[in-house]
C-alpha cells in the first residue's frame, strides 16, 4: 500500500476532488455472488436461485456488503499495470497507518450478475489533527459514486478513514 505523504495543508488542497471513472476488470458474476453468500452462510434466493431472481430482480443480485468488492483491482494482471490506488491512499498527510472509522452506502437499484461497474472517488473532507486511541491522525471523509455499463447509480458510499501514527501503547 502506498500511501502519499504531506501536511495537513497539502491535504486540505484535495478537498473537493474527483477521480475519472474506475472501471472494475471483471463483470458481476453469479460465482462470486455465491462464493460470499456460502462463507457468510446466506441462503437468500435472490443469491442462489436464477429463475426467482430473473422473477423478482430481473437476474441474480450482489449482496449489498459486496459493493466495494467489485472494484478492488486484483494483485496482478497480464502486462503488469500497476491499479491505480483508492484515492483516500493519495491523500497527502503524515500517518503511516490507515483504518476505516465509518461506512454508510445507499443502494439505489440492485447490482445484477452481468453488471460492469465503474466508481467515481472524491474527497470530500480532511479534519484537522486529531489524538485517538490508536495515534494522532487525521479523518479523511471519501464519497465514492457506483455505476452500472449503462451510466445508472446503482449506490453512494460514505467512508471514513482514520490516517494516522500508531503512539506505540499495547
Amino acid at each position: 500500500m502506498n500511501m502519499a505523504f504531506g501536511t495537513y495543508q497539502d491535504a486540505l488542497r484535495m478537498v473537493g476532488t474527483r477521480t475519472e471513472p474506475r472501471f472494475a476488470g471483471t463483470a458481476v458474476s453469479a460465482a462470486r455472488i455465491q462464493l460470499f453468500a456460502a462463507m457468510v452462510r446466506d441462503a437468500n434466493s435472490s443469491y442462489w436461485d436464477p429463475d426467482f431472481a430473473a422473477q423478482q430482480w430481473g437476474g441474480l443480485v450482489a449482496p449489498p456488503a459486496m459493493l466495494m468488492s467489485w472494484l478492488i483491482p486484483p494483485p496482478w494482471t497480464p502486462g503488469e499495470q500497476t491499479p491505480t490506488a483508492a484515492i483516500a491512499l493519495r491523500v497527502p498527510l503524515p500517518g503511516t497507518s490507515i483504518i476505516n472509522a465509518a461506512n454508510d452506502a445507499d443502494y439505489l437499484v440492485p447490482i445484477r450478475e452481468g453488471d460492469r461497474l465503474s466508481v467515481v472517488e472524491e474527497v470530500v473532507a480532511v479534519s484537522p489533527e486529531k489524538r485517538t486511541r490508536y495515534g494522532t491522525g487525521h479523518f479523511i471523509d471519501i464519497r465514492d459514486e457506483f455505476r452500472r455499463q449503462d451510466g445508472t447509480l446503482v449506490a453512494v458510499n460514505r467512508n471514513t478513514l482514520l490516517r494516522f501514527t500508531p503512539d506505540g501503547r499495547p
